[in-house]
């Protein structure tokens, strides 16, 4: 067994608000990811329920499901270092 870190960046899209000028507030918006980057915290990826075969793009489609309908996605990214990185973009 060999481990990983991964760095993972969560896009949004919308319009802003005309009273508060953004899309959604960066805090509302750590409420919603913290809880599920906690589950894979320190896990081994492959004893998580949905991530038999943790690759970077598996991973980043596991997030994808587990935020969607919860924020407005548009972009999930997962590095394992600065220059190899999966991009899943929604259709």
């Amino acid at each position: 067994m060999h481990g990983h870190s991964y760095a993972v960046q969560v896009t949004i899209e919308g319009a802003p608000s005309a009273e508060q000028g953004w899309i959604m507030d960066f805090a509302a918006m750590d409420e919603v990811v913290e809880p599920v980057m906690r589950r894979l915290d320190h896990q081994v990826l492959n004893e998580v329920p949905g991530l038999d075969n943790p690759t970077a793009e598996l991973l980043a489609a596991w997030i994808w499901r587990e935020l969607e309908g919860r924020l407005p996605l548009v972009e999930i990214q997962v590095a394992e270092t600065e220059s190899a990185r999966c991009i899943l973009r929604r259709a």
